[in-house]
């Protein structure tokens, strides 16, 4: 029992860390390459933009709002007793983009 509450304590502080590091992506990097970052690690990117500049032409200003969406999957533990161990379901995060013409 006590494995089982190990192992949850530390894929609930796993998750913690992968919610936060988006928040750090915000910079003048290209839209395209932050986007494609952020969907490489398995997000749902959504996006909000000021201005009508092709995307090649936007600058990420923001990303906030990571979000996971996890379910409890029952696992056979040690000994034949069962427990629950979270997993990601659903990863999304917002990228704000200033594509006003310069």
């Amino acid at each position: 029992m006590r494995a089982i509450l190990l192992t949850l304590i530390g894929l609930a502080a796993a998750a913690c860390g992968l919610i936060l590091a988006p928040a750090g992506l915000a910079s003048a990097e290209s839209a395209i390459t932050t986007i494609g970052d952020l969907q490489a690690q398995g997000f749902d990117v959504k996006i909000d933009r000021v201005g009508s500049a092709p995307l090649s032409e936007c600058v990420v200003t923001n990303v906030r709002n990571p979000r996971n969406r996890t379910e409890f999957v029952p696992v056979l533990g040690d000994r034949g007793r069962g427990g629950v161990v979270p997993v990601i379901v659903e990863r999304t995060v917002t990228v704000s983009l200033d594509c006003s013409a310069r």
